[in-house]
């Protein structure tokens, strides 16, 4: 069996990074794949990046700015593939991701096996990728996969799977609404209609840290915390379905405490629905604690208040990973004048 992929490449704003993304996605040593680009209305030169690879087989789709899940939603309905990766428009694949995944695929192997694989974090340096593995690198069940996730505090990126057409066509579209963590509904939605997730080491991905650009990025948007809000309340309700239990139940309650520091100090009325939906769950609500040095000397607290410290170490956050990226940025480009390897 030999079944064609779709690697299908949502890109908004992307002129920066699409081109190395779209070689990736050439250079992958499974044969039969097709690679299909939708440009989300971009205002910079996105689409006619996108078009100067049309001359080596990749297909382009231009629509008005919907948002990320429905630029995916396009995708598939363009694609053919008996399988699906997902690319987000500055995030690489290995040479051989996709076929060391189709080739974990035997008779044992029903359509509804969700494959999963490696990632790592890099900013421009590929080589520089931190891969950490977490228990969600393994082969789990549906339930077992969320309570880790959940629970945890971890996740896997959209890059790293692999799905087939009929898991993708019973999950449903990407939900539109949502403007932060879509791709985590999404997949948890996913895992609930899976028969399993197969780890597959050797399928590694790479994952940028790109910036405040990103829509990972919250900043205090209005329409994001929203969007997670409701993507927390629709993982409660998948994982729930599968089990309703005291170990399902306390890892959505960690789960609503881990995130619930988003929307600290914007939205106290969010606060108060996660308050009550922690008791629902038989939980017990506590206030965010301030990480770091903001947490060890109180005196900061006491000063200022937890309002005002929270911006402060939010700002301090913001200007580290600045540096960070500005440094990496300087790197490579030195690197690349001098031959270096990336």
């Amino acid at each position: 069996m030999e079944p064609l992929v779709s690697i299908l490449i949502p890109a908004y704003n992307s002129q920066e990074w699409l081109a190395p993304t779209i070689e990736s996605a050439l250079a992958q040593t499974w044969p039969k794949k097709e690679i299909i680009v939708v440009d989300d209305g971009s205002k910079d030169e996105t689409l006619e990046i996108a078009k100067s690879f049309a001359a080596r087989g990749v297909r382009v789709v231009a629509q008005t700015n919907q948002g990320a899940a429905a630029a995916r939603n396009t995708a598939f309905a363009a694609s053919q593939g008996d399988y699906i990766q997902w690319l987000d428009a500055d995030d690489l694949l290995e040479p051989d991701k996709i076929e060391a995944q189709v080739r974990s695929l035997d008779s044992r192997t029903s359509p509804r096996t969700l494959l999963s694989g490696a990632w790592g974090y890099f900013i421009y340096r590929t080589r520089k990728a931190r891969f950490v593995p977490t228990s969600l690198w393994n082969d789990l069940t549906p339930v077992e996969w969320l309570i880790r996730k959940m629970g945890s505090n971890l996740h896997m990126q959209t890059d790293n799977w692999l799905v087939s057409r009929e898991l993708t066509i019973a999950t449903g579209p990407w939900d539109t609404r949502l403007w932060r963590d879509n791709d985590g509904e999404y997949f948890s939605r996913m895992i609930v209609k899976a028969d399993g997730i197969r780890f597959v080491p050797a399928a590694r991905s790479y994952y940028r840290q790109a910036g405040f650009t990103s829509i990972s990025h919250i900043g205090g948007s209005n329409k994001k915390l929203e969007s997670l809000l409701l993507s927390m309340k629709l993982h409660v309700g998948y994982l729930l379905s599968l089990e309703d239990s005291e170990r399902t139940r306390a890892a959505c309650s960690y789960y609503i405490g881990n995130w619930q520091r988003e929307f600290y100090p914007y939205r106290p009325d969010i606060i108060e629905m996660l308050k009550e939906l922690t008791s629902e769950l038989g939980g017990r609500f506590e206030e965010p604690r301030l990480t770091g040095k903001y947490e060890q000397h109180d005196w900061i607290l006491k000063l200022v208040g937890w309002s005002v410290a929270r911006r402060v170490q939010l700002a301090a956050q913001g200007l580290r990973k600045s540096l960070n990226i500005a440094w990496d940025e300087a790197m490579f480009r030195w690197e690349n004048r001098s031959g270096a390897v990336r």
